[in-house]
């Protein structure tokens, strides 16, 4: 008996929290990231929207949308 393994047995719950805690700096990160680029859209006058082909609708509709989508 002195050679058997240690087995750790984890919950079902325990996996999804732990997973949701992995994520969770990877999409602070985005949506940071999101509301920079975003704010920055914000900025931009109609000579440089249309050069980079967005519309003053797509602008609105972008930068209406909360920092997290």
């Amino acid at each position: 008996m002195k050679h058997l393994l240690e087995v750790s047995v984890s919950t079902p719950q325990s996996k999804p929290r732990l997973r949701w805690l992995r994520r969770l700096p990877g999409a602070l990160a985005d949506s940071l990231e999101r509301a920079r680029t975003r704010r920055l859209l914000g900025q931009l006058n109609d000579q440089q929207l249309s050069d980079l082909g967005i519309s003053h609708a797509d602008r609105i509709s972008e930068l209406d949308k909360p920092f997290w989508r």
